[in-house]
């Protein structure tokens, strides 16, 4: 890999979006170009082949790197776009949406395996990924390495999440911050604190994210409209903004019902806010925090119903709970990844896919 390379980042969502996707990705743009590289990260979810061959012929990437086997990998298996990659690098990051095989589609499947296969080097932010990805897809063990995930970077916006709530000082707000699409588990989580909110009328929660899912999100948006007692939707809150947002709440949420891990959580953590996250393997890891240390929040069971409810009201009634899981949270964030550990596996991975893509050359 040259000291100073040239790397385009393909990715479903690029920023100023606010999506997971979106924030990791710059958060590599800026860490990479400290680094001296020259980087440019696109989003791929309007992109066509065209538009591709277009890119690489104007920006002349030495490497290309497809967040997203599915969404943004895809396109690197048109036979143009593979003849315009000739000699270069091409590394697959695979969040949890994609490493979940078993519950892909046939097509899906085939899809990001081809993709895979494609790849000089694989990478992904999970070790429960890690270990699912070395299961489904052995004869790609050697290519498939795990880059630590950092918390991107605070702000220094303030922005009163209570008062988008509506809260009084006895309310307990809870904040799902989440692009509104199925995976996401937002409208579950609406319909969840409906009942919550009529066990417990302390309870509030506020929703932020933009509507990725036309069909979906418009259920959800008739829904939170009809709700507006104890639930409000916004659709951004802006990035440098943030950690005053979680400052703000009581209980940040995840629901998601497939993921690798959380950029909401990390920076959650990094508030030092409690958790209250549907239990999939990548969230349990974080929560749980492991050699006997407190947990930093609670997860619920995703085939169980009415346990988000259950936990959420043991959540608003025991604050002496929320205190220590605080606590908790702030201890666990300073044992995260640092942006330059990140970086520094992020540049490995890109050696090791130039040095697997010499040795196809000279092969």
């Amino acid at each position: 890999m040259k000291k100073r390379s040239r790397i385009l980042i393909l990715s479903p969502t690029a920023f100023p979006s606010i999506t997971g996707n979106a924030t990791t990705t710059e958060r590599w743009r800026q860490s990479l170009v400290k680094k001296g590289h020259i980087v440019q990260v696109s989003a791929t979810r309007n992109l066509n082949v065209a538009g591709l061959l277009g890119l690489i012929e104007r920006f002349k990437p030495d490497i290309v790197h497809a967040y997203h086997a599915f969404h943004s990998g895809v396109l690197l298996l048109d036979p143009r776009i593979a003849r315009a990659c000739e000699g270069l690098s091409i590394v697959i990051s695979l969040p949890g949406t994609d490493a979940d095989l078993e519950g892909a589609t046939q097509a899906r499947r085939d899809i990001i395996m081809k993709v895979c296969r494609s790849a000089h080097a694989i990478g992904t932010q999970s070790t429960v990924i890690i270990e699912h990805l070395a299961q489904n897809l052995p004869q790609l063990a050697d290519r498939i390495f795990y880059i630590p995930k950092a918390p991107s970077r605070p702000g220094d916006h303030t922005f009163d999440l209570r008062v988008q709530g509506r809260c009084v000082p006895e309310d307990v707000l809870f904040f799902l911050p989440a692009g509104i699409r199925p995976v996401k588990g937002n409208l579950e989580c609406l319909r969840a604190f409906q009942k919550v909110h009529q066990t417990n009328p302390a309870a509030k929660i506020v929703f932020s994210g933009h509507i990725l899912d036309a069909d979906y999100g418009g259920l959800f948006k008739r829904e939170v409209d009809r709700s507006n007692d104890f639930a409000r939707w916004i659709q951004s809150v802006p990035p440098a903004a943030m950690l005053s947002a979680y400052e703000g709440a009581d209980v940040v949420l995840n629901c998601s019902f497939s993921e690798g891990l959380s950029n909401v959580l990390l920076e959650a953590i990094s508030a030092g806010r409690p958790l209250l996250a549907s239990d999939i393997p990548s969230t349990r890891q974080l929560i749980h925090n492991g050699n006997g240390a407190a947990r930093c929040g609670l997860l619920y069971n995703l085939h169980d119903p009415d346990d988000l409810c259950r936990q959420a009201l043991r959540l608003i009634t025991d604050a002496p709970l929320r205190r220590s899981m605080s606590e908790a949270a702030k201890n666990k964030a300073l044992t995260l990844p640092t942006p330059d550990d990140e970086v520094n596996a992020l540049i490995h991975v890109y050696n090791a896919a130039w040095r697997r893509e010499q040795n196809t050359c000279k092969a």
